[in-house]
């Protein structure tokens, strides 16, 4: 999953595609480079980021998603308003990216349910604006396994279908760097919410963020550039495909396209293919097969 992010003040690349046709362009080049989805997005949600309108935020989102959906791309809305979902759905988007998890707009699950369409449940305690003042946990992976449990049992109860839902742990979203790397580390246990039969497909979003940025700190402690933590990122991808991932949502895609080849072969010899004989494939591309197959892609 490219990101595509049509805002001034997002935290690695706002200001870069305020202009449409630049935006088209270069969800473009992401699918080029690999991409099987581009996530769309008019609304920061960095940490401190300030809410922008209803009106503003279907503005800037409103022709790119159009304008990709109609050069054949799969497009992902990325926002927390079920009006501006509904809208981007009309334009041509096939996913629906919410990070509040159906929290910000009690709207949202009823039409998700009504349009049958995928969508991404995201671990959320608030608004960004003050969301790190909520990073506080005794045990991170449980509490945030039971909180998005609530979350996904309360648009299941809109009418969702569980079949529909992708869930994501909110790497960055109230986590501090130990609570992000914790999550990471126990993917696994993210996709088995529970109560719903199969296990659920997950979502990673890591791409660039500070954590990533402090980990590799120059000796006089600045966090590496957001812009320059993409091996980082591609290294991340790679362990969270290995360990199962069915998506990652990046800033840079060739080199997470070639993580993810590289570990969805690794999958196929640890499940017992070790003949040598099967060449490396690519996992399955977009939705051909109802949304993917839980192969990561």
């Amino acid at each position: 999953m490219g990101v595509v992010n049509v805002t001034p003040d997002s935290f690695s690349d706002g200001g870069e595609w305020l202009e449409p046709d630049a935006a088209i362009a270069h969800g473009l080049e992401l699918i080029a480079d690999g991409a099987d989805i581009v996530d769309v997005g008019g609304e920061s949600t960095r940490p401190g980021a300030v809410r922008v309108g209803q009106q503003e935020e279907l503005r800037r989102v409103g022709r790119v998603i159009a304008g990709l959906a109609a050069a054949g791309a799969c497009v992902s809305i990325d926002t927390m308003r079920a009006q501006v979902a509904e809208a981007a759905l009309q334009a041509g988007a096939a996913l629906v990216n919410d990070v509040s998890g159906g929290l910000a707009d009690p709207g949202m699950a009823r039409l998700i349910a009504d349009a049958g369409v995928p969508y991404v449940v995201m671990h959320w305690r608030g608004h960004s604006r003050g969301m790190q003042d909520r990073a506080a946990y005794r045990d991170v992976v449980g509490e945030v396994r039971a909180e998005l449990r609530q979350q996904v049992d309360a648009v299941v109860a809109d009418g969702v279908d569980p079949a529909q839902i992708i869930v994501d742990p909110g790497v960055g979203f109230a986590k501090l760097a130990g609570h992000n790397w914790a999550l990471l580390a126990r993917l696994g246990e993210i996709s088995r919410l529970g109560g719903h039969g199969s296990p659920f497909r997950v979502l990673v979003g890591a791409s660039r963020k500070s954590f990533l940025g402090r980990l590799l700190a120059a000796q006089d402690g600045q966090p590496r550039p957001f812009a320059s933590c993409d091996l980082a990122t591609i290294s991340v991808t790679a362990l969270a495909a290995a360990a199962g991932a069915w998506c990652v949502r990046v800033h840079s895609v060739a080199g997470n396209a070639d993580a993810v080849r590289v570990a969805a072969r690794w999958r196929q010899a640890a499940s017992g293919d070790g003949s040598g004989q099967a060449q490396a494939q690519a996992p399955a591309r977009g939705y051909g097969d109802q949304y993917g197959t839980g192969e990561p892609g």
